[in-house]
């Protein structure tokens, strides 16, 4: 298995996520577009980054400066955790108030509220799982 957010891994990730009905047409219902990074906790940049444009990942890699609309991280453990057992919100809810989970750029908050997006984003983590 390649490493997590590596190039490898990031290119899985877009090939699982175009493939889950639940997320990239889900998505693509409410016109969403965002350049999504991951990474882990401490570290200076993101490692990973997917690009989205209506719903479908269109480019994913190395994050190499891009402009973010989102930049999630969490302790390797943590992401580990969430993928090998996807959170639902409730698990989510509590990695983001107890810091286990962090968004150095985008609106945790407002993402969460909206059914439109927290779903996908929760479904994301089980398609993280198969990669």
């Amino acid at each position: 298995m390649a490493e997590m957010f590596s190039e490898e891994w990031m290119k899985g990730f877009q090939e699982k996520w175009n493939g889950e009905a639940e997320l990239s047409d889900a998505l693509a219902q409410i016109g969403f577009n965002s350049v999504i990074a991951y990474g882990f906790e401490g570290e200076a940049q993101p490692r990973g980054v997917l690009s989205v444009e209506n719903g479908k990942a269109v480019a994913a890699g190395a994050y190499t400066g891009q402009t973010l609309n989102w930049d999630i991280r969490c302790a390797a453990s943590q992401w580990e955790k969430m993928i090998a057992k996807p959170p639902g919100m409730m698990g989510l809810g509590m990695a983001f108030t107890t810091g286990k989970m962090k968004f150095a750029v985008g609106d945790y908050t407002a993402m969460i509220k909206d059914p439109r997006m927290a779903g996908p984003f929760i479904k994301s983590f089980s398609v993280m799982g198969r990669v």
